[in-house]
């Protein structure tokens, strides 16, 4: 269980920087992406960034 916490938790966190980075504007990839410049994508890869890094705080306690 913890070794799956810890992979789904930094897999969390790494798709929520991406999602947070494309909401920004600061990722451009890919160009055709419906998520570049939206304000909404980066609230919800900070949510999900933030889920992720409990998963992994759970995973070290557990």
């Amino acid at each position: 269980m913890r070794t799956l916490f810890l992979v789904i938790g930094s897999l969390a966190v790494l798709m929520g920087l991406v999602w947070t980075g494309q909401g920004a504007g600061w990722i451009q990839w890919p160009e055709q992406s419906f998520m570049i410049n939206q304000s909404q994508w980066m609230w919800y890869g900070a949510s999900t960034a933030f889920g992720g890094l409990m998963l992994i705080l759970i995973s070290r306690k557990v």
